[in-house]
């Protein structure tokens, strides 16, 4: 989504390459999104830039051919244990779209959440679904109509500076010139900015497990997404299934990953607890790469030790959520150097990340656990 998205914006005034290491699009992360919208979702930035992306999902979606992009789901949270309805009592006094409803409310909204044995509930009216292949198509459109390539099976292997631009190179043989280079690679985007300016970012690739698992009978499709406020499972309706995931961020190395069989066997433990729904058996299950900074706010901006080279990674698990701001951003960005607000700019911006890595080399290593 991040190559595409700001692609699409830049071809407006630039010619553009984008070079896709796969052999399709959306392969590690896009593709594999649980595509919610949550307003409420991550730090600061990400809220700013997830608010300034509702208008511009609605703009988006009155465009000739685009289906309507965000579609409503709600969502309830349960707390299972007095820390965690504290804490999901202070969230629902900052959101306005979430209340507290009754236990016959919970009940109708999901019959099937072991109602007396949670503390605490909210339901957020605001969540909604978003339609991931609708919105990534149009930017792949969008940067074509404009004149921009989309290159497929192009893995970068070297960057050098020829004159005033670039020397780019792939495994493929190719060699590709250019007058700036944006690192949108996602999970790779350290090593894209390693091979261009000999210093990454930080970003740190993490595993997240989604399974869809069967059920006794269909699952209606109004259900809620329902989640336990600390993110340690959700669940929502998935084609007449139950679409999950444990919620784990387990760092990995940039690659294809998989589901951890553990992991699979976690959730389904974890939702068998929270529900009366006695799931057995799974259909599928898959597992995407989220890439986060120290801080969990984008990058987005010129590198510090090369200004040709222009940072976008670091999106975290809010990619898709925040993807038409942060690409209108990137291209202001991009453009012109500077944003009108400056207290975003100063959040995602790439010479931070300096600092926040050594912080965190300097921090004393958590002692482990017993095995």
């Amino acid at each position: 989504m991040a190559g595409v998205s700001l692609g699409s914006e830049l071809a407006l005034d630039h010619d553009v390459v984008l070079l896709e290491a796969e052999s399709s699009l959306g392969v590690h992360s896009t593709g594999r999104s649980a595509a919610l919208f949550l307003s409420g979702y991550g730090p600061p930035p990400v809220r700013e830039l997830t608010r300034r992306s509702e208008a511009a999902f609605a703009r988006l979606s009155d465009l000739p051919g685009v289906p309507a992009l965000l579609r409503p789901r709600g969502g309830l949270f349960t707390a299972w244990d007095e820390p965690a309805a504290a804490a999901l009592a202070a969230t629902v006094s900052r959101r306005p779209t979430m209340t507290v409803p009754t236990a016959d409310r919970v009940r109708e909204l999901c019959p099937v959440l072991r109602v007396d044995d949670v503390v605490a509930c909210a339901f957020d009216e605001d969540v909604r679904d978003i339609d991931v292949a609708a919105l990534h198509g149009h930017y792949a459109t969008a940067l074509r109509r404009r004149g921009g390539r989309i290159t497929t099976g192009a893995r970068v292997v070297g960057a050098t500076r020829s004159g005033s631009g670039w020397e780019v190179r792939t495994a493929d043989g190719r060699t590709w010139r250019a007058d700036a280079v944006v690192n949108a690679a996602g999970a790779w985007g350290d090593r894209v900015a390693e091979l261009c300016a000999g210093i990454g970012h930080g970003l740190s690739p993490r595993r997240r497990t989604v399974v869809v698992a069967r059920t006794s009978a269909p699952v209606p499709a109004d259900w809620p997404v329902v989640a336990e406020a600390g993110e340690a499972w959700y669940f929502r309706p998935e084609g007449g299934a139950l679409l999950m995931s444990p919620g784990d961020e387990t760092e990995v190395p940039p690659g294809d990953v998989h589901p951890d069989p553990l992991d699979v066997a976690l959730v389904l433990e974890r939702v068998n607890a929270a529900t009366t729904l006695d799931l057995r058996g799974v259909r599928t299950s898959w597992a995407g790469l989220r890439t986060f900074t120290p801080d969990r706010a984008p990058v987005v901006g010129p590198h510090p030790e090369e200004p040709t080279l222009f940072c976008f990674v670091g999106q975290g698990g809010y990619g898709i959520q925040t993807a038409p701001a942060l690409a209108e951003v990137g291209a202001e960005l991009f453009r012109t150097g500077t944003l009108a607000d400056t207290a975003l700019a100063a959040a995602i911006d790439p010479d931070r990340t300096r600092v926040l890595v050594a912080e965190e080399l300097a921090r004393p290593a958590s002692p482990r656990s017993p095995a």
